[in-house]
């Protein structure tokens, strides 16, 4: 079951898993909906309270005027914290997701406890796609596309109709964004894991800066995965996610990176 809030920035669709614990939100890709959880929803709501908001223009939740934005979602995911939440939680962030999950850790440490971005970027897709390529090939009526259409079409509120203007501006917002820094990074505060497919969409360069850049990560590639990894190999996502969300510190024989300790991971990069 879902509900709806009432945000600043847009009427935001939610669903709510799992009675006890620690909140953790789910932050869904591009083009999805809280459906690509499926796998991920029971055995991390059997440890936390799980919110799945479904960003605008996705799902259930309406379009709004003007371009779509990692800013405005960050700031949409923000306020859902606030309001709805009401207390910091921990950010799991699949693609966009991930994104977001990273602007709202830099931008209101305070709200944030843990974070786990899974096939994430920090630059436009022209700086950081293995393919770039594949970009200028999609387009809403695309067949690669069709996947995505269907899961949109069948609830979002703003009608079937919609789709061609919201997926322009989803390829639109990849085409030119994030634009973070290493420096943006570095404000990351919050213990986040940075997991990838070894055949991800994502350079496993990019994705090595990405780690390298933030204050206390930990770096996870996923062999024989690509990027949705999430779908393709549940089990090992689902218990590195857990993992990481309970250790509290790291431990190993022959630290180099933490040598100095967490913190000082941003000036060892």
């Amino acid at each position: 079951m879902g509900d709806y809030a009432e945000l600043p920035g847009v009427r935001t669709w939610y669903e709510t898993d799992g009675t006890s614990g620690e909140p953790l939100l789910l932050l869904h890709g591009g083009f999805c909906t809280n459906d690509t959880w499926g796998a991920q929803r029971a055995d991390l709501a059997a440890a936390y309270r799980v919110f799945l908001p479904e960003r605008r223009a996705h799902g259930h939740t309406p379009d709004v005027e003007g371009p779509l934005t990692y800013q405005a979602m960050a700031e949409d995911t923000v306020a859902f914290l606030e309001r709805v939440v009401g207390e910091p939680a921990h950010l799991v962030g699949w693609s966009d997701g991930g994104i977001v999950a990273l602007l709202v850790a830099a931008a209101r440490p305070d709200l944030v406890r843990k974070a786990v971005v899974i096939g994430a970027t920090f630059r436009p897709a022209a700086e950081c796609w293995a393919e770039p390529g594949m970009l200028d090939a999609m387009t809403p009526d695309s067949a690669d596309l069709a996947f995505f259409r269907e899961m949109y079409e069948a609830v979002t509120p703003d009608g079937a109709g919609h789709w061609p203007a919201a997926a322009a501006k989803t390829l639109d917002m990849w085409r030119g964004q994030p634009t973070l820094t290493a420096e943006d990074l570095a404000a990351v505060r919050a213990p986040t894991l940075v997991m990838v497919g070894d055949d991800d969409m994502m350079t496993l360069e990019h994705t090595s800066a990405l780690y390298r850049s933030l204050a206390d990560a930990r770096l996870a590639v996923v062999p024989g995965a690509s990027h949705l990894v999430p779908l393709e190999q549940p089990g090992s996502v689902n218990r590195m996610i857990l993992d990481h969300l309970a250790q509290d510190t790291v431990e190993t024989m022959m630290p180099v990176r933490r040598a100095a300790g967490e913190s000082g991971n941003a000036a060892a990069a």
